[in-house]
C-alpha cells in the first residue's frame, strides 16, 4: 500500500492507498513545522489501526510539502516507522510527469504541479485549476498537460484574519454560505456580505481574464474545502475534484515506481 502525504501551509493530509489506488483511509492535522517524526506516528499509527490498517502494510510513500521545515520530520516518519523511503515532489530524480513552461520552474509550488497533473488526466486541457487554500491558486494547464503559469490571491480566511487584525472595531467572523442579501443591515451582516460576493467577484473576474488572455475555450476545475461553497453561487467554476491533489500523487508515484532504474 501506499502512504501519500500532502503538506500544506494550513493542515497536513495522510491518505493510504490500495495497490488498485483505491483509498483506503484518510485523516487530517494541522500543519506545524515543529511537530516531530515521533509524534506524527503516535497519532498516525492509531488512526491507522482504526481502519483495519498495519503499518506494515505500507511499501512506499510519497509526499508532497509548500512547508520545507515539515519535509525533514515527514521523512523521517516514512523511513522509521513504515520502512518506506519516500519520494519527494520537487527532489532530484522525482519526475512529476509535467512539462513547466514558465521562467523560473523552481518556483512552481509542488502542489500546483501535483493538481495540475491529476486534473489533466481526468478533464484534458486547457484547463485552469483552482485550488482554494491558504492561499487561492489559478493554475493555468495547456492542451497538451504542461503547466503554463498561473495567480495567486490571498485565501479567503487569511483576508478575514488580516481584517480582524487591522481593524480595532470589527468582529471576527467565519466564512458561510451566500448572505441572501448583499446589502447589509448591520455590521457583520456586511462583513460576511462583503467576504463571501468579494470573493466571488475575485474569482470570477481572475478567471475572466485568465480566458481572454489564453485566447482559447477553458474548463475550469476547483478543489479544496471551500470550493463547494463559492461553486454554487458562480458559473465561472466548471467541475468540483476534492480528491485531485492525493490522486495527483499516487499518479506520480506509479510514473517513478514504473520508470527503469
Amino acid at each position: 500500500m501506499l502512504l501519500a502525504i500532502d503538506a500544506g501551509n494550513t493542515n497536513v493530509l495522510f491518505a493510504v492507498y490500495d495497490a488498485d489506488g483505491e483509498a483506503v483511509g484518510s485523516w487530517r492535522t494541522a500543519t506545524d513545522a515543529k511537530r516531530t517524526a515521533d509524534e506524527y506516528a503516535v497519532w498516525l499509527i492509531q488512526l491507522m489501526a482504526l481502519e483495519g490498517l498495519e503499518r506494515e502494510q505500507i511499501d512506499g510513500a510519497i509526499i508532497a510539502s509548500v512547508v520545507p521545515a515539515a519535509v525533514f520530520a515527514l521523512k523521517t516518519l516514512c523511513r522509521r516507522y513504515f520502512k518506506a523511503d519516500p519520494m519527494v515532489i520537487g527532489e532530484p530524480g522525482v519526475d512529476v510527469g509535467v512539462e513547466v513552461r514558465i521562467a523560473r520552474p523552481e518556483q512552481v509550488g509542488a502542489d500546483r504541479l501535483v493538481n495540475g497533473l491529476a486534473a489533466f488526466e481526468r478533464f484534458g486541457g486547457p484547463l485552469i485549476v483552482i485550488d482554494f487554500g491558504t492561499a487561492t491558486t489559478f493554475d493555468v494547464i495547456g492542451a497538451d498537460g504542461a503547466y503554463e503559469g498561473g495567480v495567486i490571491a490571498p485565501g479567503i480566511n487569511l483576508s478575514l484574519e488580516a481584517l480582524d487584525r487591522a481593524a480595532a472595531r470589527l468582529p471576527r467572523i467565519a466564512i458561510k454560505g451566500p448572505p441572501q442579501r448583499v446589502i447589509g443591515d448591520a455590521t457583520i451582516p456586511a462583513m460576511e456580505s462583503g467576504a463571501y460576493w468579494g470573493y466571488v467577484g475575485l474569482i470570477e473576474g481572475i478567471v475572466s481574464r485568465i480566458k481572454g488572455e489564453y485566447g482559447k475555450p477553458m474548463k475550469v476545475i476547483a478543489t479544496g474545502g471551500l470550493a463547494p461553497l463559492f461553486a454554487q453561487a458562480t458559473q465561472s467554476i466548471e467541475e468540483i475534484d476534492p480528491e485531485i491533489t492525493m490522486r495527483g500523487l499516487c499518479k506520480i508515484y506509479r510514473i517513478n515506481a514504473e520508470r527503469p532504474a
